[in-house]
């Protein structure tokens, strides 16, 4: 009886290591156009997938910002995300978000968000950038884990 619940216990572990996606499952990361809302207007920022090397997130960006097309930017975008924090997602556990958007003339954000998983390969996303010290936009959207290579 004890060798056979051993037995057990080894095939559910097993099993269980067996259930973790691979890393390269989470190479690329879309997430859909994100929209805010400013005193009178909005800023809507664009980008294309996300693609993870060396336990970072990186893309372009395109932010534009209605009426006042003056302020429009783009940029690079880079957020940290360690092995561990993929696999807390995968598990379904909330990830807290660190990065930086560098707008070509170089001037730096701080980003900061949360991923929320709905399951094992997609959920919420709330990022904030802090545009100056009393200024913060607040986008909340969706992200969606694609595996393989970048194309």
């Amino acid at each position: 009886m004890v060798r056979a619940a051993t037995v057990f216990l080894i095939a559910c572990v097993a099993t269980a290591q067996a259930a973790e996606l691979p890393l390269d499952a989470f190479r690329r990361v879309v997430v859909p156009p994100a929209k805010t809302s400013i005193y009178i207007g909005t800023v809507t920022m664009t980008m294309p997938p996300f693609v993870r090397a060396n336990g970072t997130y990186s893309t372009a960006y395109t932010a534009k910002v209605f009426p006042f097309f003056f302020y429009n930017e783009q940029g690079t975008l880079t957020i940290e995300m360690p092995d561990e924090s993929l696999r807390k997602l995968e598990r379904g556990e909330p990830v807290d978000l660190k990065g930086v958007a560098v707008r070509t003339d170089g001037a730096q954000r701080r980003v900061e968000g949360r991923a929320t998983p709905a399951d094992a390969k997609s959920g919420k996303l709330k990022v904030r950038v802090f545009v100056s010290k009393r200024t913060e936009l607040i986008f909340n959207t969706t992200y969606r884990f694609e595996g393989g290579s970048a194309r």
